[in-house]
């Protein structure tokens, strides 16, 4: 489907779009032996080539520069993603075509998980200054008391617009092996979150600025959700989860896997700090399967090794700030 930009006539300066997009998979070409990234090979069986990796990276470039556009008239200052394989990837997406005069600077770690799959924040180096970085790890074992190698928590602290915040990006264990097997690893990534929480507390207060984003696996009314927020964070997401809205559809179903939860102190307001505006899921057309039996549902990359040649399995989702001036 074309690509769609939407104008404004001039950039909402008091407002600020942050976001969160788990991209289905971005892998380069290269083989890396340390991590199980044979499927996104040219020889694999998905037959992933630079030319369908290009193609890749440029449309995912066009979705980010469009998430908020209609609301801030610019494209995000902040945006968490998941499923990035590597620094590469990322400095390839951030000089693609609609995001290159975006400046836009990286925070990535490398992180255990056995796919070679990690998260990363992308910031407007205009907007936001980095003071920390930090990749937090998360140990969780399977049933046998082994370690599962599952994606660290990216920590990054800054001034955004002046004002101090904090946001830890999140891509937490699977449903793979059953959502309620598995349950326990995400309530025990919730809660490595709220220790990251209590220390950043610890230091700056009870109204620091917090924001927990991610891809969580898990419903906003789930278990782990609820660990997290413990009434002193607000989720907007629970008034977007519908039986006929989320972020990615499962055998008919919607689940909102990708949120971005707020700490309480974002509903305040006083002069030079940023509150909470609206929240939304950004499910624009061409970001959908625009026909057949799957319309309406991510315009995804590969379905199982069957190449799509879409974005994401995943709508991204957003918040805006307003900046009280």
């Amino acid at each position: 489907m074309a690509y769609k930009k939407y104008y404004t006539a001039t950039p909402n300066t008091n407002l600020d779009t942050v976001a969160f997009y788990n991209i289905e998979n971005l892998f380069d070409t290269e083989n890396d032996p340390l991590t199980l990234d044979d499927d996104f090979l040219p020889d694999s069986d998905k037959n992933w080539t630079l030319k369908r990796y290009e193609k890749k990276v440029f449309k995912i470039g066009t979705a980010i520069s469009n998430i908020g556009f209609r609301q801030s008239g610019k494209a995000p200052t902040l945006i968490g993603l998941a499923e990035v394989e590597n620094l590469k990837v990322l400095e390839d997406l951030v000089a693609s075509k609609h995001l290159v005069n975006k400046k836009y600077g990286i925070v990535h770690f490398d992180s255990p998980d056995e796919r070679g799959i990690d998260v990363a924040l992308l910031y407007q180096k205009e907007k936001f200054e980095v003071l920390h970085k930090e990749s937090v790890m998360l140990y969780v074992e399977n049933y046998e008391g082994q370690r599962d190698y599952t994606r660290d928590i990216l920590w990054v602290s800054g001034l955004l617009n002046g004002e101090k915040i904090h946001v830890l990006v999140n891509h937490w264990p699977s449903r793979r092996d059953g959502a309620d097997l598995t349950e326990y690893k995400r309530v025990a990534a919730a809660e490595k979150n709220r220790e990251i929480v209590s220390q950043i507390k610890e230091a700056e207060g009870e109204d620091a600025k917090i924001i927990i984003m991610g891809d969580f696996n898990d419903d906003p009314n789930s278990k782990s959700i609820h660990a997290l927020t413990q009434g002193d964070f607000y989720n907007p997401m629970n008034k977007l989860h519908t039986r006929y809205a989320g972020t990615l559809s499962y055998r008919g179903n919607w689940n909102l896997f990708d949120q971005i939860i707020f700490s309480n102190s974002f509903h305040k307001y006083s002069k030079g700090t940023h509150s909470f505006n609206n929240a939304k899921i950004f499910d624009d057309e061409f970001l959908k399967v625009y026909r057949g039996r799957y319309k309406g549902n991510p315009f995804r990359t590969y379905g199982g090794r069957k190449y799509k040649g879409g974005y994401s399995d995943h709508f991204p989702v957003y918040i805006t700030l307003k900046h009280n001036k």
